[in-house]
């Protein structure tokens, strides 16, 4: 299981550097999320009302580096 997935991330990185191809993966996999630039998340922080929240893990990681 573990290995279709690190298959999958590898396979999506090559595509997305060969083609500037952009993709959208939906996910709760901790293996799959780990390697992903971006991450975008949606809460519900009062019922009826969903927000969009993003973290951009290239510029957390700097941050987290630095401080």
């Amino acid at each position: 299981q573990r290995h279709r997935r690190q298959g999958f991330c590898n396979l999506l990185h090559e595509m997305t550097r060969s083609t500037e191809t952009r993709f959208l993966v939906i996910t709760h996999n901790s293996i799959t999320m780990s390697h992903m630039d971006r991450l975008f998340g949606v809460t519900m922080a009062e019922k009826g009302v969903s927000q969009l929240v993003s973290v951009d893990l290239e510029r957390a990681e700097k941050l987290r580096a630095v401080g």
